[in-house]
């Protein structure tokens, strides 16, 4: 039975797959051999030097030997018995994944192949009973964990081998890696960098969430890799699967199908309403690690539970590991689309309560991926950035998983190309049409293009803040505002043409902040030259960022007289307690409805945001003489800024910094009160690493969080 090697462009070797495995089991030393035979005594991988040449010590936990295709592996060889004879003696190296095989003839010349695999003696090596081996692999062989033979063929046919094991990734610093990005700091930020930040709340009150990726935890590698493996394509055909792993495509398609569980043994279960009695609250989760290894050591049973900022976060782990360059990203006002007419539609009744009549959604952000690769499928024009979800929303090709879709197609409307790209383009480009009904019927309704996808981010390269890049996505006619998302509503857009004249406009004053008032102001301008008198309905309502609103916790209803061209401010506030027991990490829908009282026309005017809850402080005493193996202490600041006591439970943690996590539980305290926590932890690891904390409030539903950047030198 005959199978194909891993060759790459198009050639082929063939080599027996079952009868010439057997030949390659060691051979058991005879008792005639004679002393001048010539054997392999040992084979040494040199895993510290060829994974700093490969850029993967931070998988230094890993007992396997780590490497990125496209670069040279080196071996050193001993020999005993006679001296090698290159005239008549040869190697052999055969590199296996799976069932398929390369076979490299050991050659004494240095010019290598970056399509093929290929392997050669050090030619600056003299001592012929000690060789240095270099093995090449192909920039773009299959990812995986390969199985590698060494053989030594003398005269008569006699051989004796070795073998080794290898975990080979992709490569961003190869340039014939078709996930190569030309600058170091972004393969420093977008494949080493284990720690970030993901970005949530609301385009005018932008919360950061600190988040450990953890790709050099151990069992990380290890979790990432068996992804592959319990996927359906693998199970389905093993052979077709290793043989497409050389495409970062493929792969990430593969990927962003496996986060996920809805169609196979993924790795997360979504949920986004009810409780979370069963397994675990998204909104606790402060890394990709525990989540790994978690469904790892369960066999593959999915992990509960995630939402879109927890599916994004893991998926990017997987992809630093795997070598391809990601970053995650945060669309606010993201559009679901589910009827492809590019219109959401959201109904709101005559005093300001928002309604859930429509499929349509608009989540108050979506968090999901981009992945750095060229797109031969596409063409030039189409490399860079492509947009991956493994948030479950819509199928595609059958499973729930969505891309790679370019960047720039989406920019350019370019729905014709794969993949997924209208769903994207929806996703940042929908209008929304707000409709007020009454008794069933329609009243007035306008039509707002500007709304959806309104601010686009990812965290900064090097930096612990956002960076805009909403003009990647769409082409901006006006400034987008990282504060403020203000809209107002003429009268004459609610009526399908008539001229009613009046302008209503909802501000907020300021950010708001929990335990202080929500201070907002409503401006309202009679644009005729006739007096008005009208009703003005203030409603507002608690509700999660990718859901409709629940019932109203505060409103208030009045009456205002307009002169001719008049323009009134009304002031208004949301007072702590009236907010925090119903609110915690949730949001506030905030509208306002004008009816004439003479023809019993509406305007409506609306606002969703986020009130930042208060963030936990993090000061270490000795910053610069931070070093690994030395144990360091830091102290926890919180003060409560909310209206009543609240109690919780601390947990501090830290790739590289603190082995596990800490926990510590709070005592009851009173308003205006600060609390502090001492904490030890022993870096294990020289870099920048991550110190976070998050207080999981008790009796409210609410995590105040906070992070440090800690600088670990060398000792």
């Amino acid at each position: 039975m005959l199978c194909p090697t891993l060759s790459e462009g198009g050639a082929k070797v063939y080599i027996a797959a079952q009868g010439g495995s057997r030949d390659i089991i060691a051979l058991k030393k005879k008792r005639h051999q004679q002393m001048e035979d010539l054997k392999i005594k040992n084979v040494d991988l040199e895993r510290s030097e060829n994974m700093e040449r490969h850029r993967t010590e931070g998988f230094s936990s890993s007992k396997s030997l780590v490497l990125r295709r496209g670069a040279p592996l080196r071996i050193s060889v001993q020999l005993e018995g006679r001296a090698f004879n290159p005239k008549t003696d040869s190697l052999r190296i055969i590199a296996m994944l799976g069932r398929l095989y390369a076979i490299m003839p050991v050659t004494f010349s240095k010019k290598v192949s970056s399509s093929r695999w290929k392997a050669y003696v050090d030619p600056e090596g003299r001592d012929l009973q000690n060789l240095s081996i270099f093995i090449s692999s192909p920039a773009s062989a299959a990812v995986g964990h390969y199985r590698f033979q060494l053989y030594v063929f003398t005269p008569g046919r006699q051989k004796t081998c070795a073998f080794g094991r290898f975990i080979l990734l992709c490569n961003p610093w190869c340039r014939e890696d078709a996930v190569y990005i030309p600058f170091e700091d972004q393969r420093e930020e977008y494949i080493q960098n284990d720690s970030g930040l993901l970005f949530i709340g609301s385009s005018m009150n932008i919360v950061s969430r600190p988040w450990s990726f953890d790709q050099f935890e151990p069992g990380v590698l290890e979790a990432c890799l068996n992804l592959l493996q319990v996927s359906p394509q693998h199970q389905k055909s093993s052979r077709n699967d290793y043989l497409n792993r050389t495409n970062p495509i493929y792969i990430s398609r593969v990927v962003s199908a496996m986060i996920n569980s809805e169609d196979d043994r993924g790795v997360l279960k979504g949920k986004w309403e009810g409780d979370y009695k069963d397994g675990f609250n998204p909104s606790l989760w402060t890394g990709s690690g525990d989540i790994l290894t978690q469904w790892a050591e369960s066999g593959y049973s999915p992990v509960k539970y995630g939402q879109c900022w927890v599916f994004a976060a893991v998926m990017c782990t997987v992809m630093r590991v795997l070598g391809i360059p990601c970053r995650v990203i945060t669309n606010f006002d993201s559009a679901h689309d589910t009827n492809d007419n590019l219109v959401i539609e959201e109904y709101y009744s005559e005093t300001g309560q928002k309604l859930n009549l429509s499929e349509d959604s608009i989540w108050n952000f979506h968090v999901w991926v981009e992945c750095w690769m060229t797109r031969q499928d596409l063409g030039s024009g189409m490399d860079g950035w492509q947009i991956l979800d493994p948030t479950p929303q819509e199928r595609s090709g059958g499973v729930f998983c969505c891309g790679p879709a370019p960047v720039k197609a989406v920019k350019d409307r370019r729905i014709d190309l794969f993949f997924d790209i209208p769903f994207v383009y929806a996703a940042v480009n929908a209008d929304v049409l707000s409709v007020i009904v009454s008794e069933g019927r329609v009243v007035s309704r306008y039509t707002d293009t500007e709304r959806v996808g309104s601010f686009i981010c990812t965290k900064a390269v090097g930096f612990p803040r956002h960076q805009n890049i909403t003009g990647d996505y769409k082409f901006i006619t006006s400034p987008t505002s990282t504060l403020s998302s203000r809209r107002s509503t003429a009268s004459e857009d609610l009526s399908r043409g008539s001229s009613r004249g009046v302008l209503v406009v909802l501000i907020l004053d300021n950010a708001p902040v929990a335990g202080e008032p929500v201070h907002f102001t409503v401006k309202i301008t009679n644009k005729e030259r006739v007096a008005k008198r009208m009703k003005v309905h203030l409603n507002a309502q608690a509700k999660e960022y990718n859901h409709s609103p629940s019932d109203t916790f505060w409103e208030s209803h009045g009456v205002v007289q307009l002169a001719p061209t008049e323009v009134k401010v009304i002031h208004q506030q949301i007072l702590p307690a009236q907010y925090e027991d119903v609110v915690g990490d949730d949001l506030i829908n905030l509208a306002v409805v004008l009816e004439d009282l003479a023809s019993h026309e509406r305007v409506l005017g609306s606002e969703e945001f986020n009130i930042a809850s208060p963030q936990l402080t993090i000061q270490i005493a000795d910053e610069d003489s931070i070093v690994p193996n030395k144990e360091q202490a830091a102290m926890v600041t919180f003060t409560n800024t909310f209206s009543h006591p609240v109690n919780g439970v601390l947990t501090v943690a830290g790739a590289g910094l603190i082995q596990g996590k800490a926990h510590f539980r709070m005592l009851p305290l009173l308003p205006g009160r600060s609390v502090k926590q001492r904490i030890t932890f022993i870096p294990s690891k020289v870099g920048t690493k991550m110190l976070q904390a998050s207080l999981s409030l008790s009796d409210i539903n609410s995590t105040v969080r906070g992070f440090k950047m800690v600088s670990v030198r060398r000792a």
